[in-house]
C-alpha cells in the first residue's frame, strides 16, 4: 500500500491532464444534468451526488464509525450540481482516500494476533437496530430485525444506486440522447443494487 499510493496520485495527474482540462470533455458536461441542493436533498441523494450541489455531508466525518474519527480528511464538495461537479467531487475523493489509506498504514500494528476467523454462523440478538455507513456511491443501511433465532426475522438495505436513480426522470426531461450517457454515468448507479 505505501507503494500503492504514490503510483495513484501519479496517476491522477494524468488523469487530470487527460480529461479534467479536455475541452470537448469540459463542452460535454458542463451544466448537464444539474439539480439542485433542494433536489437532492428531496430526492434523498447521497455521497457524491448530494456533495456535488454544496451539501458538506459524510458519514465518516458527520457520524464517525468504525475508526474514522482517527483520520484527517476533507469532505470534498462543488456547488454546480452537474456532470462536471460530480466528476471533480469523485476525483477528489480518490484524492482523500489516498490520504485515509496512508494514515492507516501508519496506524496498523507492527506486530501482534491477527484477528480473521469470523463464526460460520452469526446469531443476531432479539431485537432490531439500523446501521449505515460511507459508500463509494452514498450511504448504505442496514435494518435488521430479530427474534433471536438462527435466521433473522425481518433484514433490509438501503441502497444508494436505488435512490439516486430517482432522479433520472426529472434530469432527463428535454435532454438530447447524447447527453443521456454523461448524465447516466454521472448519476453512477450499478443495475444490480437497484434490484430488489
Amino acid at each position: 500500500m505505501a507503494e500503492f499510493v504514490p503510483y495513484l496520485r501519479g496517476q491522477l495527474k494524468g488523469y487530470h491532464q487527460l480529461v479534467s482540462g479536455n475541452e470537448i470533455f469540459l463542452n460535454r458536461t458542463k451544466n448537464i444534468g444539474t439539480y439542485t441542493k433542494e433536489d437532492a436533498i428531496n430526492y434523498s441523494l447521497s455521497g457524491p451526488n448530494l456533495r456535488s450541489t454544496g451539501v458538506k455531508w459524510d458519514l465518516r466525518k458527520d457520524e464517525p464509525y468504525s475508526i474514522y474519527d482517527r483520520f484527517d480528511f476533507d469532505i470534498v464538495t462543488r456547488e454546480e450540481g452537474d456532470v462536471l461537479a460530480r466528476y471533480y467531487v469523485r476525483m477528489g475523493e480518490i484524492e482523500e482516500s489516498l490520504k485515509i489509506i496512508e494514515q492507516a498504514v501508519q496506524q496498523f500494528p507492527k506486530d501482534g494476533e491477527i484477528i480473521a476467523k469470523v463464526p460460520k454462523i452469526i446469531k443476531a440478538p432479539k431485537g432490531e437496530a439500523f446501521v449505515r455507513i460511507e459508500g463509494s456511491r452514498g450511504e448504505i443501511g442496514c435494518y435488521i430485525s430479530s427474534d433471536g433465532k438462527k435466521e433473522p426475522y425481518r433484514l433490509k438495505f438501503r441502497r444508494p444506486s436505488f435512490y439516486n436513480l430517482q432522479i433520472l426522470p426529472k434530469l432527463l426531461e428535454g435532454e438530447s440522447i447524447s447527453n443521456l450517457i454523461a448524465i447516466l454515468g454521472a448519476v453512477d448507479i450499478v443495475l444490480g443494487e437497484v434490484d430488489g
